[in-house]
């Protein structure tokens, strides 16, 4: 991994700072307490999930083990940038070191990664549920359901090495601010000593790539479920369906939309203020609000939850 280098003089720099939320100490504090709160929350909210599949036998189908491992994959993505976050507040220096950032920028990316998959495979799930019931229990067998959360997890940590490998061997001049919370592609490859428009372009095909074909399969996959839907001929049915599936289109329309605002939208780079308000969104937000989600809007998972509390 190449060192940043100040071209002014010959000291070399040990690492990047990250800037964060620039405001006075007693502002740094306060952020300090908001967001180890909301992260307990999300670490709670997402735990109680996992348990309450755990514990419940009637919860042991596809669909619910595929939201606990949801929630799992949950807890780690917002672990990735949440505690250094916390550390930054208090620290006088914000210093992140080589190893560290570039670390960060893999997990990150990788969990997040992981998670477009998650999405994917839900979609499936919830399509096979609907749209083939009778072959539902044949297909979605408990093997299937293992493979295809094996294969989230390999291909969302297999999806950025190369181009973070890459970007960690370039050289990098004179200042080390990254003004954001967390090691950004953008900022980073900001700070190179000279533009590097090929691996831009190959980050940009990488991250579309990422993005849209999990989504047109989500999208293919709730077409047909809403084809199948109004061609269902019980109220009942119909709402019964749209129980089922209007948690995880919550939750997609959150990820997604604050996910493409940040990385396909032509002015987002631009706006620094605006991308760690939108990254802040997809990368904490939604975390902490997808348990909520998930309770609220499934009779079965509540009743998990009032069960596990109660004991």
């Amino acid at each position: 991994m190449k060192t940043l280098s100040n071209p002014s003089n010959s000291s070399t720099i040990t690492g990047f700072i990250l800037l964060g939320f620039p405001c006075p100490r007693e502002g740094q504090i306060l952020l300090f307490v908001i967001f180890f709160i909301v992260y307990l929350l999300i670490l709670m909210g997402n735990a109680s999930i996992i348990c309450a599949v755990y514990c419940d036998q009637r919860l042991h189908t596809p669909m619910y083990l595929l939201l606990a491992n949801f929630s799992f994959l949950e807890i780690w993505y917002v672990t990735s940038t949440v505690p250094n976050m916390l550390a930054n507040f208090l620290s006088d220096n914000k210093i992140i070191s080589f190893s560290g950032c570039f670390l960060q920028f893999y997990f990150f990316f990788s969990f997040g990664s992981t998670e477009c998959f998650f999405l994917a495979v839900m979609a499936f799930d919830r399509y096979l549920a609907i749209c083939r019931p009778l072959h539902y229990p044949s297909v979605m067998t408990r093997h299937l359901c293992n493979t295809l959360v094996i294969s989230c997890w390999v291909l969302g940590f297999l999806w950025f090495p190369v181009p973070i490998i890459i970007i960690s061997q370039m050289s990098f001049c004179g200042s080390r601010i990254i003004d954001h919370f967390l090691c950004d592609p953008g900022p980073l490859l900001a700070l190179a000593c000279s533009r590097a428009p090929l691996m831009e372009i190959f980050w940009t095909i990488i991250m579309s790539l990422l993005l849209v074909i999990p989504f047109l399969f989500i999208m293919g996959s709730y077409i047909l479920v809403l084809r199948t839907v109004f061609r269902l001929p019980s109220r009942d049915g119909q709402k019964k369906a749209f129980s089922t599936c209007g948690s995880h289109v919550t939750v997609v329309s959150l990820f997604y939309g604050s996910v493409m605002i940040m990385y396909m939208s032509p002015t987002s780079e631009h706006e620094a203020g605006m991308q760690k308000i939108v990254t802040l969104f997809y990368s904490v937000g939604t975390p902490l609000l997808n348990p909520v989600i998930y309770s609220l809007r499934n009779k079965d998972m509540k009743n998990a939850l009032q069960k596990i509390l109660r004991t």
